[in-house]
């Protein structure tokens, strides 16, 4: 796991849109996998300026879903599906056609988790993950305890998450949806790179416990121990309670121009 500390969330914005965009230079038709919420809006904002700018052809990049609610009506504004389509697809200007996510909205749950497990091993396996992680340290929507070998599946929500999810729905907790699809452990564990970007000093115990604690389902994202390219990028306030941050400065400081992100 490498962990790279980053003045502030654009910084880190900036580094991962680069990874991404190298990424696609050396692979056009790369699966990105996206997470939603506020975290991951300036990787966003930086791909789509690389892309405006000419640096990077994002033209057969493919987008994947990491999760979605259950039961929101289709079109419903804070669908993941419309978030996706509404902050990255469409200011990279890609067609509907290159995004895949669960049908949140299928009479069938559980058969819309295993055909979207089969449609993203179909589209040859997530070649780049994005994700966030919660204050409580879950990663997509696998809240503590969630199995580490688990696939995409159900999931309730905790109050703590359906808390920090309100702000998206007005502030009111009662239209935060009970429960969601998720990509499960097992699943995000599949893809080819992990990146995992952290701001703000609410997540620097997660992000202590990801990065130092040990694995254990308790925190999810602990889970990116175990990958062989996991990547974490973490602001100054959400890196303030590593205990070998200087460590983790000197190594990325080191870090031979070669190897990318």
């Amino acid at each position: 796991m490498e962990i790279v500390i980053v003045p502030d969330a654009p910084a880190g914005g900036e580094i991962i849109a680069e990874g991404i965009a190298a990424l696609l230079r050396r692979k056009p038709d790369a699966l990105l996998g996206v997470a939603t919420g506020s975290t991951p809006l300036p990787i966003y904002d930086a791909l789509t300026a690389k892309a405006r700018a000419g640096a990077v052809d994002v033209s057969r990049a493919r987008i994947a879903q990491l999760d979605e609610y259950v039961g929101l009506p289709a079109g419903h504004p804070e669908s993941y599906r419309s978030t996706v389509l509404r902050q990255v697809v469409e200011p990279l200007g890609l067609p509907e056609t290159a995004f895949m996510g669960p049908d949140g909205s299928a009479d069938d749950v559980q058969a819309a988790c295993e055909a979207y497990d089969r449609a993203l091993a179909e589209a040859g396996g997530v070649d780049l993950q994005i994700l966030g992680i919660g204050t409580d340290g879950h990663i997509g929507f696998n809240e503590p305890c969630s199995s580490l070998a688990s696939r995409t599946r159900i999931k309730t929500l905790t109050e703590q998450t359906r808390v920090d999810n309100a702000r998206f729905f007005d502030g009111d907790i009662e239209q935060v949806p009970h429960h969601v699809i998720t990509q499960g452990i097992g699943t995000i564990l599949e893809a080819r790179h992990l990146v995992l970007l952290a701001t703000g000093e609410g997540k620097a115990e997660a992000v202590a416990q990801t990065v130092e604690g040990p694995v254990a389902a308790v925190v999810p994202a602990s889970a990116l121990q175990m990958h062989p390219h996991a990547t974490v990028v973490v602001d100054e306030a959400a890196a303030s309670k590593l205990k070998l941050a200087d460590y983790f400065r000197h190594t990325y400081a080191a870090k031979p121009g070669w190897q990318g992100i």
